[in-house]
């Protein structure tokens, strides 16, 4: 069947995708004699100005791919979730993103499904591959059976799987380096449960940090550090009690919980950071709205979710994949919930 459009549209098309009438008319008909660089602006051309593309042109999909997050009320998973489906969009696979919630569909119950579902491969975000005491023996069955599995944020050292993290050790490290400039000596940690791999990691660089940065030991600089859940209220929390010790600063594992070390401040009636300065860790969206705008350690989020995809989807070509751990550098954005070290008598 051959595809006929009114003279109008096809100008209309001719005119946006900067080609001739039968130009368009070769591509909308599938003929040859059209370079591929004519034919992809037509395609653009009905893309923007609204008109769905012949059923024959249309892309398809190079298959399923599984994105399993823990959640999406902490904007950083969100974040993670968007760039990893626009580059599997780009790659022509059909993302179907599984998102857990407390009391709802388990991580094992959503690859159940997607297995069902017969996906090419899958793409776990802070999954249980980053709890310690959690049973890794479905990842293993995964990997057994041949699928194409990738890991962000989390490590198991015995998968034969390649892994995307953040280096959390440095973020601590730099967060440390920066408070100190600013004349902060007593810094505390406001982090998360100390089972997952992220949360040790922070934990070692943070006290690495103190113990070069101002010669502490170790067993000094761990009094430092407050385990609290990752929500507002877990670093309110947390951060209530290094404050109560007289901590100065405070950094956060993340920046949901750095929004709780800023309430819990000024209930104590500190301004921040006239009093105390705060520290987040994600950059996730908004944290630049915030009041005051939130200093915070940004994940390569856009680097890591890019460089995800582009393992799995050489992976789901066959192509070899080495599997061992990426780890990108985290950036530290500076805005205005830091500032000097209070003068204290």
């Amino acid at each position: 069947m051959r595809f006929h459009a009114p003279m109008a549209t096809l100008a209309q098309i001719a005119e946006s995708a900067g080609v001739s009438e039968a130009t368009v008319s070769r591509v909308l008909n599938d003929k040859p004699g059209v370079s591929d660089t004519a034919r992809q602006s037509v395609l653009t051309a009905l893309d923007v100005l609204g008109y769905e593309r012949p059923a024959r042109l249309r892309r398809r999909s190079a298959g399923l791919v599984g994105l399993v997050v823990p959640e999406l009320e902490n904007p950083i998973f969100p974040a993670f979730a968007q760039v990893i489906e626009d580059a599997l969009a780009r790659r022509r696979f059909t993302p179907v993103l599984c998102t857990q919630s407390p009391g709802g569909i388990s991580e094992d119950e959503y690859v159940e499904s997607l297995l069902d579902h017969g996906v090419a491969g899958i793409i776990f975000v802070s999954g249980r591959h980053a709890d310690t005491t959690a049973d890794h023996e479905r990842y293993r069955g995964l990997l057994e059976r041949g699928l194409p599995v990738v890991f962000v944020n989390g490590y198991v050292e015995e998968f034969d799987a390649p892994f995307f993290s953040t280096d959390d050790r440095e973020a601590m490290v730099t967060a440390i380096s920066y408070l100190a400039q600013l004349g902060h000596q007593k810094i505390g940690l406001a982090t998360g449960p100390a089972r997952f791999v992220p949360s040790q990691r922070k934990r070692e660089g943070f006290i690495g940090g103190l113990m070069r940065t101002f010669g502490y030991s170790k067993a000094e600089a761990r009094k430092w550090i407050e385990e609290g859940l990752f929500t507002v209220e877990g670093g309110e929390t947390a951060a209530l009690s290094l404050i109560d010790r007289g901590a100065t600063a405070v950094v956060c594992a993340s920046d949901v919980m750095a929004l709780g070390a800023v309430r819990g401040a000024r209930e104590r009636g500190l301004d921040v950071p006239g009093d105390v300065s705060v520290v987040g860790f994600d950059d996730s969206s908004l944290m630049g709205f915030l009041d005051p705008p939130l200093t915070t350690v940004r994940q390569p989020v856009q680097s890591m979710g890019a460089a995800a995809v582009h393992a799995l989807a050489d992976a789901i070509g066959g192509q070899p994949v080495p599997s061992k751990e990426y780890v990108f550098k985290p950036e530290l954005v500076l805005r205005s919930s830091t500032g000097p070290a209070p003068i204290r008598d």
